[in-house]
């Protein structure tokens, strides 16, 4: 099969399985060693990444406009009264435990990234916490909307992003999780999980870029049309994934995709045991 049917599949995986809570890295894993394809570099899912992260400059370049300029204006007139700023500094907020986890664990993160067992084991860890923030949220008698997150509500979501490092738990799936934990509404919940990958998808991506072209310039380079393709289909897939998703949540459970994720975390491990 060509390098540019794979890079459309894969970029297809990415797009849909970054927003729905069903892991993309571990995905990124699975799908091409269900295949029979060898892995892909950590560029090549870098770049898919993102083609994501296009995706949810899209759908919310409004909302970063207007989380720019009140940033902007909370560090002149140093005040947070403003919803917009202190969203800002909340993504600022949450981003951090993800970076200092990626930077102290790097090695071992990208390790896991060769293991189909550990990706399938990472799934069912992410049906289960799918499962209870369902139990939990069902407890609450009120839901909070975004405009109510505060300081200590993003941290704890930044958290639960960072455990996402690892492929097969879902950084989508971890972060509403979190959230409705926290009481947010399951769309809301949605948007700041998405709004909260954007540092991290940026991120990563330079450091591995710069950690490829510092040690093979020529394969990134031979790699280029594959890179373009897969990071097309990722972004176009990404944009049809989140208007699914925040639609979907409104009125709907994460319980469908914890039985996903289940199902197929069972299925590479008795592939493997086979």
């Amino acid at each position: 099969m060509s390098e540019i049917i794979r890079a459309i599949i894969l970029g297809v995986v990415q797009g849909a399985t970054e927003f729905i809570p069903v892991s993309s890295s571990g995905h990124l894993v699975i799908v091409p060693w269900l295949l029979g394809w060898q892995p892909e570099s950590l560029l090549f899912d870098t770049v898919l990444h993102w083609g994501t992260l296009l995706a949810i400059l899209i759908i919310f370049w409004r909302d970063f406009w207007l989380i720019f300029l009140a940033v902007l204006t909370s560090l002149v007139r140093r005040s947070l009264a403003d919803f917009h700023a202190r969203l800002g500094w909340f993504i600022v907020v949450g981003s951090i435990p993800a970076a200092v986890t990626g930077l102290l664990l790097k090695d071992p993160l990208e390790a896991l990234f060769a293991s189909p067992t550990a990706a399938a084991g990472f799934l069912l860890i992410t049906a289960l916490v799918l499962v209870a923030s369902e139990l939990l949220a069902k407890r609450l008698v009120t839901l909070s909307r975004l405009e109510q997150l505060r300081f200590g509500d993003s941290l704890i979501i930044g958290l639960a992003q960072a455990l996402a490092l690892a492929p097969g738990i879902s950084r989508s799936g971890t972060t509403i999780a979190a959230g409705l934990a926290r009481g947010l509404r399951r769309d809301d919940a949605a948007r700041f999980s998405f709004l909260l990958g954007t540092p991290a998808f940026l991120g990563a991506g330079l450091l591995q870029l710069m950690d490829s072209l510092a040690v093979n310039p020529a394969q990134v380079q031979a790699q280029l049309p594959a890179l373009a393709v897969g990071f097309l289909a990722s972004a176009v897939t990404g944009v049809l994934a989140i208007r699914f998703l925040l639609n979907y949540l409104r009125s709907r459970s994460l319980y469908i995709f914890a039985v996903y994720c289940c199902l197929l975390g069972l299925l590479v491990l008795a592939l493997n045991l086979a």
